[in-house]
């Protein structure tokens, strides 16, 4: 992963006079002056580990800003204001699709109504306010009104289904809590006094568990499709992380980063579980470019917010103040940022295009196992070991094991399923 700074901050880099703040060999989005030590710039973007500018599904990057300037308390309160806002959308435009995928076995054209690029075109609307989300839901017969009059029928059939009207209503009750929730957390910031502060933002998180509770409710994933499990999982992991950034806000950095790290693993669990449970290929189709999305643009934030939480709670006393006193005033977002993004919007997202090349190259089983192999390397070592095993009996020795682990999943899945 890659932090981006602003062009002056880059300059400055270049020339020596600044230089990137490292944790273990792991960037933090921070630069710093080199000849006096003071933090001078927070990072204005980041590159994935695959080249992509970072827009992840759920989580916000501006928290992951937040930890470093929590220290300036209006700059940090304000980044926290920002992402919370982010959270809000995504959940409700998450939860709003559900209106489509319906309960049961969600049909191929309904998914690809709300596939990984409608679905980041509906979140950039509703911040922009374009689109109204109201008790969790969007008009999606209006929203969609350009769109085959097959999703428009779908979308009647769903609203009159007894099953998801009993689903809606549960997830009506969630939303509203969360945003409820999310009201009395704006609020709590602008106290000045911190024991009310405190006392407010606690109310606001238990809140939060309650809504998080209706999200993860078993009665909501009774006879649901895997998209509309994905759905669920992914307000829960918004939810989450609006619960980590309470404890940001309070300053439990050791909280902080042992949920981090729980959310992680959850994330990884869930997405396996459900990659195990596909019963289409529509299913398939659905699943694969949105957790490519998850694994290469979400979790990055997550684990970067992680690094730099463990980092701040690391530094001895003299850093803290001088994180305290930095002047970030050179890392504003640049005029054009908005612009960037919304070009970068009118673009099929990457995840789709490397999904139709993969489908072109792989054997169907394979598609399923690269996912699984992309969230858990554990599954891939496995498979590593079964190829190794056959093609010793048959002679083939190019297919070492060290040259099995360099290979690409697409290989390895491949390979996986001829000698299967």
């Amino acid at each position: 992963m890659l932090f981006q700074f602003s062009p002056l901050i880059e300059a400055g880099i270049a020339a020596g006079k600044y230089a990137p703040v490292m944790s273990s060999g792991v960037p933090i989005g921070l630069a710093r002056d080199v000849a006096t030590g003071q933090f001078v710039a927070h990072a204005q973007g980041l590159i994935n580990t695959v080249g992509m500018p970072l827009n992840p599904l759920i989580s916000p990057i501006q928290l992951l800003s937040s930890g470093a300037q929590m220290y300036q308390t209006h700059r940090g309160f304000q980044a926290v204001q920002q992402g919370l806002q982010c959270l809000q959308a995504s959940v409700g435009v998450l939860q709003a699709t559900t209106a489509v995928i319906g309960v049961g076995v969600a049909a191929g054209v309904a998914l690809s109504a709300v596939n990984l690029y409608h679905t980041l075109k509906l979140r950039k609307a509703v911040e922009r306010l374009e689109i109204n989300v109201e008790n969790g839901f969007i008009d999606l017969k209006q929203v969609l009104k350009d769109q085959e009059r097959e999703i428009i029928q779908l979308i009647e059939e769903v609203a009159q289904d007894i099953k998801f009207e009993q689903h809606r209503l549960i997830l009506v009750k969630a939303y509203g809590l969360f945003t409820k929730a999310l009201d009395r957390l704006r609020s709590a910031l602008y106290l000045q006094d911190l024991s009310r502060r405190n006392a407010e933002i606690d109310a606001a998180r238990g809140m939060l568990f309650e809504a998080l509770a209706d999200y993860t409710n078993p009665q909501l994933l009774e006879e649901i499709s895997a998209p509309g499990i994905l759905r669920r999982a992914e307000c829960a992991w918004g939810i989450e992380q609006t619960i980590i950034a309470t404890y940001q806000m309070q300053g439990e950095l050791s909280v902080v980063g042992d949920r981090l790290e729980s959310l992680q693993g959850k994330i990884r669990q869930d997405t396996v579980k459900l990659v195990e449970s596909l019963e289409t290929e529509d299913e398939l189709d659905f699943l694969f470019p949105e957790i490519s999305r998850i694994r290469h643009h979400d979790l990055v934030v997550i684990e970067s917010w992680q690094t730099q939480n463990d980092w701040i709670k690391s530094l001895p006393s003299e850093d803290l103040k001088l994180l305290q006193s930095a002047d970030f005033s050179q890392t504003d977002i640049p005029p054009n940022a908005s612009q960037q993004e919304s070009q970068l919007m009118l673009s099929e997202p990457l995840e789709l295009s490397l999904y139709k090349d993969l489908q072109e190259k792989s054997h169907p089983g394979s598609l399923r196992d690269q996912l699984l192999f992309m969230m858990d390397s554990n599954l891939r070592q496995n498979a590593e070991s079964y190829i190794s095993q056959q093609a010793s009996l048959l002679g083939h020795e190019t297919l070492a094991l060290s040259n099995l682990q360099i290979a690409s999943h697409l290989t390895i899945a491949n390979l996986y399923w001829y000698f299967k």
